[in-house]
């Protein structure tokens, strides 16, 4: 899995996966043109997809309705280190009348793959590529 992303100006990046684009940008009021999604909240819409995904397949295999089906994420911003913390997944399932299926669907959310690798933390390294010429610049 790969998603690479480019620097547009300001505080505006594009996000590319597949040939898929989609813009990041920051509200107004902390400098962005409000363009796109903050980095927060494109976290928070990876884990409602992907809860959302898991709950339809649930509905599918079932023959049961999914039009309708939403799926919403909060979460409560942390300090020290800043991050999110708390969140919730919410599915609202319409149609859905049996307590068997509320909780197939619970259930079915839970094994998402966002939501798991946020639970059990990966391992995650960062590395910077520049040229060395500028490395040379910097250093003298």
């Amino acid at each position: 899995m790969e998603v690479n992303v480019s620097y547009l100006g300001d505080v505006q990046f594009e996000a590319e996966a597949r040939g898929h684009k989609i813009v990041c940008d920051q509200p107004l009021e902390a400098g962005g043109a409000d363009e796109g999604m903050t980095p927060p909240e494109f976290l928070l819409a990876s884990l409602a997809t992907c809860a959302g995904f898991y709950a339809v397949q649930y509905l599918r295999a079932r023959n049961l309705p999914s039009a309708g089906l939403r799926v919403k994420v909060v979460a409560e911003k942390a300090l020290q280190p800043a991050r999110l913390d708390h969140f919730v997944i919410t599915v609202q399932a319409p149609g859905i009348t049996q307590d068997r299926d509320v909780e197939g669907i619970r259930r079915s959310a839970e094994k998402c793959l966002v939501k798991n690798t946020m639970l059990i933390p990966p391992s995650i390294s960062v590395a910077v590529e520049a040229p060395a010429t500028a490395a040379l610049e910097q250093v003298t």
